[in-house]
């Protein structure tokens, strides 16, 4: 064969730099997160999050952080009318055709405006149309004000799916929830029921419910 066509390696030898202690153990982690990634926001998981979930749909500008795998499996659970009557479901369906779900304003002056102040003047010296209940400020009697409501804490799924796993209602609080893990935990670890493992299902969703808990700042 002609010298032209024989191989020549380019190289002879390479020479490769060994790792440091550090990179030798950040190159192993292959979990470990990089500059300006976050961990996804199911518990355990390592990978770092590339999606973004609604809490409810109470919360809906305010979001879980997941990878892929459970941002798919949460989407696939996810029932926007979950606890609504069917009569609910109905006004919101209408309210969607009618004003595709955004809010909306009257078309009124303002309070302070130079047209209020008339009809307010008006209403006064009992000109114009009947007020008799005040609805327009004109001097009929004045509504009681109703008492509001208390407002409960805004809870996401998977919040609330950890209370009902440690058998709390929504209104729990951090002492609390730490006793009844304690309590659930002493009851059906083997090592504390004399060795019964028929409940260690049970133990895994409590445990897997007092860590959603303790990462929503919950405990």
């Amino acid at each position: 064969m002609s010298g032209a066509f024989q191989y020549r390696p380019k190289f002879v030898d390479i020479r490769v730099r060994p790792p440091k202690p550090g990179e030798q153990a950040q190159a192993e982690d292959v979990y470990a997160l990089k500059p300006g990634e976050r961990a996804c926001d199911h518990p355990g998981c390592r990978l770092p999050a590339t999606a973004r979930a609604p809490k409810s749909r109470d919360m809906l500008h305010e979001h879980y952080w997941f990878c892929q795998p459970h941002a798919a499996e949460y989407n696939r659970n996810w029932n926007f009318f979950s606890g609504m009557s069917e009569g609910e479901i109905r006004a919101r369906r209408e309210e969607e055709l009618m004003t595709g779900g955004r809010p909306t304003w009257e078309m009124k002056a303002g309070r302070m405006s130079r047209e209020a102040a008339a009809f307010t003047a008006n209403f006064a010296r009992g000109q114009g149309y009947r007020d008799p209940y005040n609805m327009f400020g004109g001097g009929g009697p004045t509504p009681q004000p109703q008492a509001q409501a208390p407002t409960g804490r805004r809870l996401g799924k998977l919040e609330r799916n950890a209370l009902a796993d440690l058998d709390l209602d929504e209104d729990a609080e951090g002492p609390k929830i730490r006793q009844r893990y304690t309590e659930l935990v002493k009851r059906c670890h083997p090592d504390a029921n004399g060795g019964d493992r028929s409940a260690e299902h049970k133990l895994q969703r409590v445990i897997k419910a007092y860590q959603t808990l303790r990462k929503a700042g919950m405990v």
